[in-house]
């Protein structure tokens, strides 16, 4: 690979990078090729992009951008393979997945948000991680649900008043 060629790469990476908050870095090597097949179109399923990079251009794009990875570099050893995706916790749940069938892919560290998760323990943590929409979707039911409760008090409420003012005149007449 030339140096323009290096140039370019860490550019795009560096690119990718700066374009999403929910970037994974994991071990792929040792699935044989209709596993990696396999791996990749669950990827594909649910939207996760899966690329294997050179740890050494990976490390630049990082230094180059303008995130705080903090120790995420140091996990760059070995066979890496970067997976980014919308969804916070979409990678994990594809790794946790896969797993069931096959000893990879291992989790080497992670970057959701500006939070560093570092090494393959951390696959059920990430998991186990909302995603923005469905935090949203909480908020939404918690402030409702005291509204609900003032509206139902208030329907069921205004027909125990007409019934109590109902009997309260057949007792005068």
């Amino acid at each position: 690979m030339t140096r323009e060629e290096k140039a370019q790469v860490i550019e795009e990476l560096t690119a990718q990078l700066a374009d999403n908050n929910n970037i994974y870095i994991a071990d792929i090597s040792g699935l044989s090729a209709g596993n990696t097949s396999d791996l990749r179109r669950a990827c594909f399923k649910a939207g996760v992009s899966l690329a294997v990079v050179k740890n050494t251009l990976l490390t630049k794009a990082m230094e180059a951008s303008d995130k705080d990875f903090g120790d995420l570099p140091s996990v760059l050893k070995g066979n890496s393979s970067l997976m980014i995706a919308e969804t916070g916790n979409a990678p994990a749940k594809v790794i946790k997945e896969f797993r069931k069938k096959a000893d990879r892919p291992l989790l080497k560290g992670a970057f959701i948000e500006e939070a560093i998760f570092i090494g393959d323990d951390q696959v059920e943590t990430l998991v186990n991680i909302k995603s923005r929409e469905e935090l949203i979707g909480d908020i939404v039911g918690l402030l409702q649900s005291p509204a609900k409760n003032v509206i139902s008090a208030l329907q069921s409420g205004g027909g125990k008043l007409s019934g109590i003012l109902k009997s309260l005149s057949e007792k005068e007449g």
